[in-house]
């Protein structure tokens, strides 16, 4: 059987992703492999968040091929989907695949197996790759939503990762199932914009997590990010409430600025994010609370980061 080797950058849906793809090609006669020179086929799931995210995409690229200038090199990711012209620069690669064909990943492989040389059909911007871990930790990253619909003005993920869409719940109840199959204790809802839960079904995100609670076997649930407008109390009620879900709460704040906070085109101020915090903390004082900052943003004085840290 052809070996496989894949390297992932980036975040907790891409290693998510490339779990799912491992098990792809496993599924399709490909042995993975942690020796690069015995790949014939190299798979590079990109990341573009930042510009440092994208000279560590294009050097990794480099780099593994270098280290076996024969293999296939599939490079794929957010990198891939907003900047394919320029990895067409790189001599080497052998497909360039955006986000979406990660959907037909088998399609690519069976290509590379047969030598084959056929245009594939574009898939569409709605389609939803399904995807969760298993193996690389104790806890599986379960993909519950992708894409978002907000375009904040600092970031570019929206053009990497398309519009926000999702599976059903039932796909997703049974996947929890699936993974609980496998003797995991705690699943971790990832996603791109995961409160924006339900474009595609007609769902939310609060029937998602009832549904996870009353429907799976699960131990332990835990929710990754989530944006401020789209905690709701009723979230928060049911999670602190929960006997599965971990009450835990990511809550990205960007800048404690309200004006910083209009520039970067964000759908909340300082005063709903201070409202969701104590709403938590007057539920349950032992709440665990995370938060995301951005220093530095354009336009940033010394005054407005005084605000935020304050």
């Amino acid at each position: 059987m052809p070996f496989i080797y894949f390297h992932t950058l980036g975040c907790k849906l891409n290693f998510t992703e490339t779990s799912t793809l491992k098990r792809i090609a496993e599924e399709n006669g490909y042995t993975i492999t942690s020796e690069i020179e015995k790949a014939e086929v190299i798979v590079i799931n990109t990341c573009t968040v930042t510009q440092t995210a994208d000279k560590k995409s294009r050097y990794s690229i480099r780099h593994l091929q270098s280290k076996n200038p024969c293999a296939k090199i599939i490079v794929t990711g957010c990198y891939a989907e907003v900047d394919s012209e320029s990895l067409e620069k790189i001599e080497g690669i052998s497909y360039i695949l955006g986000n979406n064909d990660k959907a037909i990943f088998d399609e690519w492989l069976k290509k590379i197996k047969n030598e084959q040389n056929n245009n594939q059909e574009e898939i569409k911007t709605s389609s939803f790759f399904k995807a969760f871990s298993l193996g690389d930790r104790t806890r599986s990253f379960l993909k519950v939503q992708d894409g978002c619909n907000y375009f904040c003005s600092y970031c570019k993920v929206p053009y990497a990762r398309g519009r926000s869409r999702n599976a059903s719940i039932k796909e997703i109840v049974d996947q929890a199932n699936e993974i609980a199959s496998f003797g995991i204790k705690e699943i971790v809802l990832t996603g791109i914009n995961i409160g924006d839960f339900g474009h595609t079904t007609d769902e939310n995100f609060f029937e998602l997590i009832k549904a996870l609670e009353k429907n799976t076997s699960m131990e332990r649930y835990r929710i990754s990010s989530i944006e401020p407008n789209l905690l709701t109390n009723e979230i928060i009620d049911f999670v602190l409430s929960s006997k599965r879900f971990v009450p835990h709460f990511h809550i990205p704040l960007q800048s404690g600025c309200d004006a910083i906070l209009k520039l970067m085109q964000r759908r909340y101020d300082t005063h709903l994010f201070l409202q969701k915090i104590e709403y938590i903390k007057s539920k349950n004082d032992f709440a665990g609370i995370g938060i995301d900052v951005i220093v530095g943003f354009p336009g940033e004085t010394d005054a407005y980061f005084q605000e935020t840290y304050e």
